[in-house]
């Protein structure tokens, strides 16, 4: 399932972000790459143990927690502890712009932060630069039924399965700013995810129509919450 999340931060938050990253010290992308992803990745991070990554950790992850959409389609047990990158014209490799090549995301990540393992079920990229601000810089997914091209406004995520090759195309003009991170969810199949996100935004819709004591509200609800007993790992 590949989902737009929208309005992840508020207005007041964005404008929190941004003015963090405004100023940053951005070091070498290639620092955090695996093996595989180490000869297609060139962009830059923030150092994750930085005052400045911290500090925008807090906000991304206080603003998931308050977010329906994205409890509703990830059904978090885990959130990786969110990292930071920039993309930018001319800065990549021998002075070309930054991209990043067809990859993978491995299965597990360890946060040192957080001292655990996290298992990569759910991928999500919450950008924090507007399309206009920069040419290029689409996130490429490919999906069962083909690629996917994802640029979203500032505040805004995708969420997508964590097994889906997908690449971040060369940036042109000005400078993509996103936060990315992984999920490991209660329930670790994206079919049985899918059919009960669905059900939660068929009932959400129920609920506001015929209202919560309908007898077929109550019984679809019960239904729901039988069959994320039956999957759910917590």
């Amino acid at each position: 399932m590949l989902l737009h999340l929208k309005n992840v931060l508020t207005p007041t938050v964005l404008r929190q972000a941004r003015a963090l990253v405004a100023d940053a010290d951005w070091i070498d992308g290639r620092r955090t790459a695996g093996g595989q992803a180490v000869g297609v990745k060139h962009n830059e991070q923030l150092a994750a143990t930085s005052e400045v990554a911290q500090a925008l950790q807090t906000l991304v992850l206080q603003a998931l927690e308050g977010h329906a959409a994205f409890f509703s389609a990830a059904l978090p047990r885990k959130v990786f502890n969110p990292l930071f990158n920039r993309y930018a014209a001319g800065e990549g490799a021998e002075g070309g712009p930054h991209h990043y090549g067809n990859h993978v995301d491995s299965a597990v990540m360890h946060s040192r932060r957080q001292g655990e393992r996290v298992r990569t079920d759910l991928s999500c990229t919450l950008f924090l630069a507007d399309p206009d601000e920069y040419d290029g810089g689409e996130l490429v997914i490919e999906d069962t039924f083909g690629p996917r091209r994802v640029k979203l406004p500032a505040g805004d995520a995708v969420l997508y399965p964590g097994t889906s090759v997908h690449r971040v195309e060369p940036v042109t003009r000005g400078a993509r700013v996103a936060s990315f991170f992984w999920i490991e969810s209660m329930v670790r199949s994206d079919e049985q995810r899918r059919l009960l996100h669905d059900m939660d935004q068929a009932l959400m819709h129920l609920r506001a129509t015929v209202g919560e004591t309908d007898p077929g509200v109550v019984g679809l609800t019960g239904t729901y919450h039988n069959l994320l007993r039956l999957w759910a790992d917590t």
